[in-house]
């Protein structure tokens, strides 16, 4: 077998992850060799594989969904955004330079196309079914020509396309409709049906509708997937998805000490792995939400200065907002910060960065001994050690280089009484050391709070995933997805007018 589906959407944040996350553990528990693909994606939120490869988080979530280790075949092509202008292009999970979207839509995405497509092939030919995901959705038509990530790749695979349409947001059949009417008769051809998601309600008053649009349209709807909190991955990016929720809403027990821990972070410019904070969220009684005054911080047990990809901007937005004072004092006062990654950095006493901003020396906020130097060579790596006497493991994304010249030694950083720092992502899954970290803050911050002894924050990753699975086996019909997957998209599929522009 070498089945293959492209999971598109009709906007942005859709449920294309999630989706495509479901497909991939229904399959892999009926079964099946499966693997997540995403020729291109646009996200700080990334993850480092085995091999030294950043990739994006979702596509490392996908991969957990199949059961199988994350590579960079997986998601090849990664933009990681420095500002409204430009972004990093990530090419098989190294950095090959910066460009402006224009520059990129202009010449260079086109030419990605055989690299993506090799490795698509790739996968194939290991796996028995490839699930694709899209990006924001299919019928832009001013981006068609230059696509290597929704229809161009379909085109190219012939895959099969189900488009996801979130019905919470209103307008789901106008979208539906429009969505393949903005298309070629080339490209309708692959688009087999829809999938509905996040629908509330009885499912009865919707069948009229799902009805004609199959009259309209000549095409099925695959599946009503129906509302459920706390059921999105490792998103691409923004505040929003993050408070929106993963495993956040899914940790309802009460708190184990008399206490709550109130975790406060400071939502920088250009924000990367906002995921960091999700195990702490996981613990009952930990209250995470992201601030932007200062004053904000002052209930708060810890602060955390989260990864930015623009430190320098950050630094300058967190001087401006007063919120840089708040927490020189509150490093002052032995009251408890965490500085991760770019956090970590902006901590220090100097940063001297011709890289990422070009902006030279910049004095830092100076709370921990630390001088960072931007180097051109991205450090990507899958660190492991002992932090409070227990194991960790994380990872690192960074081109600023730190000297660190005395402090305590904390994970490759340093700690200064309660200030904390590493450029170590994703050290606060390891549940040994989060209860011990939360353990010193809660002392630090005179509360009585404990943490749970057994909040297992891979076994809650685990659950969800299998949440998702859930949804689609219930929800969707399994048998003609997978005649989907298997025998692509069903032949004669009428074409519906205006159709793509010329």
């Amino acid at each position: 077998m070498n089945g293959g589906l492209l999971v598109a959407g009709t906007t942005s944040d859709a449920g294309k992850s999630v989706v495509t996350a479901g497909i991939c553990r229904w399959l892999v528990r009926r079964g099946v060799k499966v693997a997540p693909f995403k020729a291109q994606n646009m996200s700080l939120n990334s993850f480092v594989t085995r091999e030294g490869a950043e990739i994006g988080r979702a596509q490392a979530m996908q991969a957990q969904a199949c059961r199988i280790e994350p590579t960079a075949l997986m998601n090849p092509v990664l933009l990681k955004p420095g500002g409204e202008q430009s972004s990093q292009v990530v090419l098989l999970g190294k950095p090959v330079g910066e460009l402006s979207a224009r520059g990129y839509h202009g010449g260079r995405q086109q030419r990605l196309l055989g690299t993506v497509l090799e490795c698509l092939e790739e996968l194939r030919g290991t796996y028995d079914a490839v699930i694709c995901e899209g990006a924001g959705s299919p019928a832009e038509i001013n981006l068609r020509r230059t696509d290597i990530v929704n229809m161009g790749i379909a085109r190219n695979a012939r895959l099969p396309v189900l488009v996801v349409g979130d019905i919470d947001r209103g307008g789901v059949f106008a979208s539906f409709f429009g969505t393949v009417a903005l298309l070629s008769p080339e490209d309708q051809e692959l688009v087999a049906g829809f999938l509905v998601n996040k629908f509330r309600g009885d499912v009865s008053l919707l069948e009229p509708g799902l009805e004609m649009l199959q009259g309209l349209t000549g095409r099925r709807t695959y599946g009503v997937l129906p509302f459920r909190h706390g059921l999105g991955i490792d998103e691409e990016d923004g505040v929003r998805v993050s408070l929106r929720g993963t495993v956040r809403e899914s940790a309802v027990a009460p708190p184990v000490g008399a206490e709550v821990l109130r975790v406060a972070v400071c939502a920088v410019p250009l924000m990367s792995n906002f995921t960091d904070v999700d195990a702490l969220a996981a613990e009952p009684g930990v209250v995470v939400r992201f601030v932007d005054r200062p004053e904000e911080l002052a209930d708060a047990d810890l602060v955390v200065v989260p990864g930015t990809r623009g430190t320098v901007r950050a630094l300058q937005w967190l001087r401006e907002r007063g919120l840089a004072d708040a927490l020189v004092r509150r490093a002052a006062e032995g009251r408890p910060v965490l500085g991760i990654c770019g956090g970590f950095q902006i901590l220090g006493e100097r940063i001297e960065d011709a890289v990422e901003s070009r902006a030279g020396e910049v004095p830092g906020l100076g709370v921990l001994p630390v001088r960072v130097r931007f180097a051109r060579e991205k450090t990507l790596t899958r660190p492991s050690g002992e932090a409070l006497g227990e194991r960790v493991e994380g990872y690192e994304i960074h081109h600023g280089v730190a000297t660190v010249d005395s402090g305590e030694p904390f994970l490759d950083g340093c700690r200064v009484g309660q200030t904390w720092g590493t450029h170590w992502h994703g050290s606060l899954e390891s549940d040994g050391f989060r209860r011990a970290f939360l353990r010193e803050v809660a002392a630090a911050a005179g509360r009585r709070f404990a943490p749970a002894p057994d909040t297992s924050f891979a076994a809650l990753r685990e659950e969800q995933l299998d949440r998702l699975g859930d949804l689609i086996e219930q929800h969707a019909d399994t048998d003609a997805l997978w005649r989907l997957i298997e025998s692509g998209a069903p032949r004669g599929l009428p074409f519906i007018p205006p159709g793509a522009p010329a």
